[in-house]
């Protein structure tokens, strides 16, 4: 007996009904429904995804994580009183909070409390505070709602970045993305569901974290929902172009032949995985013609680049990632994720801060208006902020001019606008310290199941069988949608 032979006939009952959950029966209920199987049933666990299960406001997402997490006491958690004590130390105050520490901070003598720098003002009907460091951002606060009440449970990068991004702290969870484009499949065949974009940071002096690709894979979910990631240098995608000697037919030709094995091997073992990578040759080949078109801005005009700022015509920059977002939305992708990094400071807050704000202040304006006049706003989802807050306590030396800020769990500021979101509002609040939350607490885990919400989709509905569970976006512990923040 031939090994496949030994392997098929040693499959087990789960396995057979997961493979015929992903078979002739799904395809003709997709049919029925007037859905097409592919992009839209998920391949081994049965869920019918692209089935909204609520009346949805958005049809997709833009995610601007800022790595490294922005101080949200020098850009929107405005705090004033602490003007009149700097450089008291905080350090009896930190002990009856009952957090700990970073390994950074917990060997100091003496916690200064820092007040931010910055002069803050209130803007647009809402009134919201502002700091001088997003002028650009200011001019459109009637068209966010910012959250000044977020929490998390991590204290530093590694976890809190994978918490905000797939719902866990532990490696090997889909990411957020990934659940977007399983739950609610693909709008364009040519290409993917879920678009990763890095761009490029112009302080000198950040501190930059590093990132996996655990950020945007597809943890247990089949493969093809994982985030490609296009290049900010050279081709967007390696091997767009055809090796010299190669033309397109012969291509076209090797594909179907190698269809035809993978098809085979399919039958034979009943592998969810051949299916993807069947998925994975077809979608490169349609990207070798859709990538090129996506990534030639010269049919953009002046006023849109103007409107973006003059770094929206430099591959790579933050306002030129905001734009190829926007040109991605308009050709169907479901979740694009912009990673901008750089934001960890801890030694000169004031001078990195400032180079980074300017770097997406002005992006961020003009990819909201633009999206705004195009009238894509009211079902495009787009969210700025990072993994956590920082102290209000200086780490290292603190001067009138100069300070550092340790990471902080307890509290951070992020916006929202479109998709159903309530524009024009302030949510949550933080005591006087930006230390705690006073009001109106949201968890990463809550962010997560509004998300799914604007989209029609019940963050307890959306599961995937993965050793023995249904697993969820949103995990085991408590999470709510949030229904104050929306439309």
């Amino acid at each position: 007996m031939n090994p496949i032979e030994t392997y098929n006939n040693a499959l087990t009952r789960r396995q057979f009904f997961r493979s015929s959950g992903s078979g002739l029966g799904v395809a003709a209920l997709a049919a029925l429904m007037g859905r097409t199987a592919s992009g839209v049933v998920a391949d081994s666990a049965g869920f019918l995804a692209g089935l909204p299960q609520i009346a949805p406001k958005a049809k997709r997402v833009i995610y601007i994580s800022l790595i490294g997490a922005p101080s949200q006491l020098d850009t929107f958690d405005y705090k004033p009183a602490l003007q009149k004590r700097f450089k008291e130390d905080l350090n009896e105050w930190l002990k009856s909070q009952g957090q700990r520490l970073t390994g950074m901070t917990s060997g100091q003598k003496a916690f200064p409390l820092a007040p931010s720098i910055f002069k803050f003002a209130q803007h647009g009907q809402s009134g919201a505070w502002v700091s001088e460091l997003l002028p650009w951002t200011a001019k459109m606060v009637d068209d966010l709602c910012i959250i000044k009440s977020m929490h998390t449970d991590a204290i530093n990068h590694e976890p809190a970045n994978q918490l905000i991004c797939t719902g866990s702290m532990q490696s090997g969870k889909p990411s957020m993305g990934s659940w977007m484009s399983y739950g609610l499949g693909s709008m364009n065949q040519d290409l993917p569901s879920f678009v990763v974009l890095h761009a490029t940071h112009s302080s000198p002096y950040s501190n930059v974290q590093a990132i996996s690709s655990r950020l945007w894979g597809s943890g247990y979910l089949p493969g093809k929902y994982a985030g490609v990631a296009l290049r900010s240098l050279g081709d967007p995608v390696l091997f767009l172009k055809d090796t010299p000697g190669v033309s397109r037919e012969v291509r076209r030709d090797m594909l179907d032949g190698l269809n035809d094995l993978n098809r085979k091997s399919y039958e034979a073992v009943g592998d969810p995985e051949t299916q993807t990578r069947i998925q994975q040759y077809e979608m490169a080949f349609r990207m070798q013609a859709s990538v090129p078109e996506l990534a030639d801005m010269s049919g953009e005009s002046e006023k849109v680049h103007a409107l973006y700022g003059p770094e929206s015509k430099v591959r790579g920059t933050f306002a030129n990632s905001a734009l190829m977002a926007r040109r991605l939305m308009e050709r169907g992708v479901r979740f694009v994720q912009i990673f901008h990094r750089g934001w960890d400071q801890h030694g000169d807050l004031p001078r990195d801060l400032a180079s980074q704000c300017k770097d997406v202040d002005q992006g961020c304006y003009g990819l909201i208006q633009d999206l705004k006049q195009r009238g894509m706003l009211e079902d495009t989802l787009v969210v700025f902020g990072g993994e956590f807050g920082r102290t209000i306590y200086c780490q290292g030396t603190l001067t009138e001019t100069t300070y550092g800020r340790d990471h902080h769990p307890r509290c951070f500021s992020l916006w929202m606008a479109g998709g159903g979101i309530k524009s024009g509002q302030v949510y949550g609040e933080t005591d006087e310290m930006s230390y705690n939350i006073v009001k109106d607490p949201v968890h990463v885990r809550d962010l997560h199941a509004t998300i799914l919400h604007t989209l029609g989709l019940n963050h307890e509905r959306l599961t995937y069988k993965f050793q023995g569970l249904d697993q969820k976006l949103t995990g085991t512990e408590p999470a709510k949608v949030v229904k104050e923040l929306l439309v």
